[in-house]
């Protein structure tokens, strides 16, 4: 398959923008996207890339699956490794596979030094990401979607094709074999239902409007966690190891709801969105709060206190 000049630089200037020197591990599964990923890789890094394909041992079809990627990274000459992993009974069997999946390709990448691992998700993956916090009721890090990059046990995920259409990845591969996932056509998953409501009104809604909207969204949630950054070094105290106050005096309802989650995080562990509302509800009644083991004092000056033991 041969890829014209302008297709690979587009995407070399994608992934530079993400990621700095250093040998990078892509994931690829076998489908279009990560097939794309794997060739557009190839020709604008040759020799600085590896591939690793997760067989969850879910589908009879994986192991074929996985030698099919193998055949492919070996004719591009990029080394290619199989994992295999077991995904534990879960209410969600994708969301138990992608924790595994995401576990098993930092340990390869930290095993084979590489820096930097990049997915394939693309602007349509974008937008059902969106579409479903939605429909969730997701506050603004949620409906940021997709980051472009984020850590991953010191490893540096990247999503170097978020500004890149299904479609067009898809018409790349067109000559070659890929792998058809048959969970993609399966409507027990969310996603795969807002797929369909995408297709059904694409004339009317274009995704890559969908997916620049989470992408100033996740500028605005940046912007967001820089201010608390710069309120948590100005406004809170430590007075000793089992306390800590922060002075929310004339702040935002939201600045104060994220030093709260980043201060209880510290201290607790993360809490999630419901209980750091009901909290916060208490709070601006001017009652006291529990979140796991602390105890929130309200007031200008929240304490944040280890819960006295109940007997």
């Amino acid at each position: 398959m041969k890829l014209s000049p302008g297709l690979i630089e587009r995407f070399r200037s994608d992934l530079v923008r993400l990621t700095s020197d250093g040998r990078i591990g892509l994931a690829v599964s076998g489908g279009p996207d990560s097939m794309a990923l794997l060739h557009l890789a190839a020709a604008a890094f040759p020799g600085r890339v590896e591939a690793a394909t997760v067989d969850h041992g879910l589908r009879p079809e994986a192991a074929a699956e996985a030698g099919l990627v193998a055949g492919a990274c070996a004719a591009l000459n990029v080394p290619h490794r199989i994992l295999e992993v077991d995904v534990p009974a879960a209410a969600s069997i994708q969301s138990a596979a992608r924790r595994v999946r995401y576990a098993a390709l930092a340990d390869w990448c930290r095993e084979r030094g590489l820096t930097a691992l990049a997915t394939a998700h693309h602007a349509d993956d974008q937008a059902e990401t969106l579409l479903m916090r939605l429909a969730r009721g997701a506050g603004l890090s949620g409906l940021s979607g997709i980051r472009e990059r984020r850590d991953l046990g010191g490893i540096l995920l990247v999503r170097p094709l978020l500004g890149w259409r299904r479609a067009e990845l898809a018409a790349l591969v067109v000559r070659i074999d890929t792998v058809d996932d048959p969970s993609n056509a399966d409507l027990r998953h969310d996603r795969t239902r807002v797929r369909a409501l995408l297709a059904a009104v694409s004339a009317e809604i274009d995704p890559s409007r969908i997916a620049a909207s989470a992408a100033y969204l996740a500028e605005a949630d940046a912007a967001l966690e820089w201010l608390v950054d710069e309120a948590i070094r100005s406004r809170v105290d430590r007075p000793d190891r089992d306390r800590i106050v922060a002075d929310v005096e004339g702040l935002p309802r939201e600045i104060i709801r994220r030093i709260l989650a980043r201060l209880i995080g510290e201290t607790d562990s993360p809490v999630d969105g419901p209980t750091l509302e009901t909290a916060m509800t208490r709070l601006d009644k001017g009652q006291h709060a529990s979140v796991g083991a602390l105890k929130l004092s309200p007031g200008n000056r929240i304490l944040i206190e280890k819960a006295t033991p109940r007997r």
